[in-house]
């Protein structure tokens, strides 16, 4: 079998992957456990500031496991729509009836903070700025209970820099929510450097009684799954602005096993977010993060994925949106031709497609190229102690990214590829 063939499905390598798989869960309900389990004092009412697409989804996570919610914003309109938003999320999983009543008596929305005084924890979730993040835990610390957690489900801002100004840092964590919050397991339990253990351990509880699978992470700009997907989404973005079709970069990873192909997840993600998790993640990555004129290039023409109606895609068709290989001609030098007047880019600008063979590296193919650097990215990431077990990878991309289960997780797949590939084994960080 070649590194991205299928594995076959009951083969020896999917029962392997899947038995590894089945140790993951197991050992994530045993640390959650550790953590202190029916010990800990439980959240009955949650205070969520933020009625977008993740504040919405992360109330109708809490309602269906029956938590009072408080959703709190300051946009009328956008309070409107989460409530139709939240019935969505709960009657996919609940018959209609017993979503509305759901609704009806445990989510309150409003504009005001004050009903936030009540809540065990209150969790932000408001556009990612440092500034405003900040101004708006100036104004709900002194309204909250001491016991109270505050906590942020930022993707990318470290937890250290939210807390400074905090009378009690101690109290704070991250509550990193990964999208789609109904199809993602994984929650980033996020330690700054002023957390105190008896919050990171209500964190883990909380969240591990909400159904979901808590992973404690270090503080660090992207935490670690937002680390390894923007390193995925950047291979990506490189690999379109060199000139390979998207069509060939989208159908590689869903031959590989992934639901999505990566454009189509920054459409979901939306280009602007991306953008600016990006941006935070800079001082990390550096120049190894490629590709973002291209988002620059699409939101400057309002295109931000999905939620706009166009991206790399066009919406609700779906259908590619030939601006991406304008922008990518534009961008893209022309290699010199017969005459010296150039030939023309790999991408047309009016399909996106083409019949000239894609450009690609070294022979690699393209989910190689995708997900070896991922590979490189989960080693540092153990190297600098954010997670302390590989199988905290592992778990962190199946259950937070929608790795393919059948592959076993990020680093059992790069484990399988032998030295010959990686050099070393990636298990070694």
């Amino acid at each position: 079998m070649t590194p991205t063939e299928n594995p076959e499905p009951g083969g020896p390598f999917a029962r392997a992957a899947l038995e590894h798989v089945r140790g993951l869960i197991e050992r994530n309900h045993r640390r959650a456990l550790e953590w202190g389990g029916a010990d800990v004092a439980p959240v009955r009412c949650v205070g969520i500031v933020g009625a977008g697409i993740m504040g919405s989804a992360i109330a109708a996570a809490h309602a269906r496991r029956l938590h009072q919610v408080v959703l709190v914003d300051t946009n009328q309109a956008a309070l409107e729509r989460a409530r139709g938003q939240i019935l969505a999320e709960l009657a996919a999983e609940l018959p209609g009836r017993e979503a509305e009543r759901l609704v009806a008596h445990l989510v309150s929305r409003g504009s005001s903070e004050e009903p936030l005084a009540g809540c065990d924890l209150v969790l932000e979730s408001i556009v990612e700025d440092l500034g405003a993040k900040r101004r708006l835990y100036a104004r709900l610390e002194p309204r909250l209970s001491p016991r109270a957690i505050l906590a942020s489900n930022t993707s990318a801002i470290p937890i250290g820099r939210l807390a400074a100004g905090l009378a009690d840092p101690g109290r704070f964590l991250g509550l990193h929510f990964c999208h789609p919050v109904r199809g993602r397991p994984l929650v980033e339990v996020v330690r700054g450097p002023g957390t105190s253990d008896r919050t990171v351990a209500r964190g883990v509880t909380h969240a591990h009684r909400l159904g979901k699978m808590p992973m404690v992470v270090e503080d660090g700009p992207g935490f670690v799954i937002n680390r390894l997907l923007l390193t995925y989404l950047g291979a990506a973005l490189a690999m379109v602005s060199e000139g390979v079709p998207p069509g060939h970069v989208e159908q590689a990873m869903i031959e590989f096993g992934m639901g999505v192909g990566p454009l189509e997840m920054l459409d979901e993600i939306g280009l602007d977010t991306a953008l600016q998790a990006g941006l935070v993640l800079s001082e990390i990555f550096g120049e190894r993060l490629a590709g973002t004129h291209l988002l620059i290039g699409l939101i400057k023409a309002h295109q931000m994925g999905r939620k706009s109606g166009a991206g790399f895609y066009l919406y609700p068709g779906r259908s590619p949106n030939p601006g991406v290989a304008r922008l990518v001609a534009k961008h893209r030098p022309l290699a010199p031709g017969p005459g010296g007047t150039g030939v023309s880019p790999v991408l047309t600008p009016d399909t996106g497609e083409t019949p000239v063979p894609p450009i690609r590296s070294e022979g690699e193919p393209i989910a190689l190229r995708l997900l070896l650097p991922m590979v490189w990215e989960a080693r540092r990431i153990l190297a600098e102690g954010k997670v302390g077990d590989p199988r905290d990878i592992d778990a962190g991309v199946i259950f937070g990214l929608g790795f393919p289960a059948a592959r076993g997780g990020l680093l059992w797949w790069a484990d399988t590829l032998g030295k010959g590939i990686l050099g070393q084994s990636a298990l070694q960080s």
